[in-house]
């Protein structure tokens, strides 16, 4: 009988979520409009560079994983202990954030160097 509940206590809690979101996004909208404003003013703006953020990141992220993979097979060999296998799934996590990080601030430079030259 337990095994049962949990399955039924998550769609229903689930199903009560998306209600309960929808129907406060329509009292909203339906007082924008009392209100005398337009709801659909503000939508989200498109994001021109979010693409080229996304980008920068995943090749980050690779670069980071050939990197670590490099390095692994470089200090280690191929005869790993279990303490040696331990140390490169850190490198490995330790690379991934670099890089990424250091995808996204390329594209940060890249955007501020666009806004700059597109100044109105």
């Amino acid at each position: 009988m337990n095994g049962i509940l949990v399955p039924i206590s998550l769609f229903l809690g689930a199903f009560a979520m998306v209600f309960g979101i929808r129907y406060l996004s329509n009292k909203e909208k339906m007082a924008m409009i009392e209100r005398g404003i337009d709801p659909g003013v503000h939508k989200a703006t498109p994001k021109p560079f979010l693409s080229l953020k996304f980008g920068l990141l995943l090749v980050g992220l690779g670069l980071g994983l050939l990197v670590a993979l490099f390095t692994v097979r470089g200090m280690f060999g191929s005869d790993m202990s279990h303490s040696e296998e331990g140390q490169s799934v850190a490198i490995y996590f330790g690379c991934i954030g670099i890089f990424g990080g250091l995808g996204l601030i390329v594209s940060y430079v890249v955007e501020k160097k666009w806004l700059d030259n597109n100044k109105v």
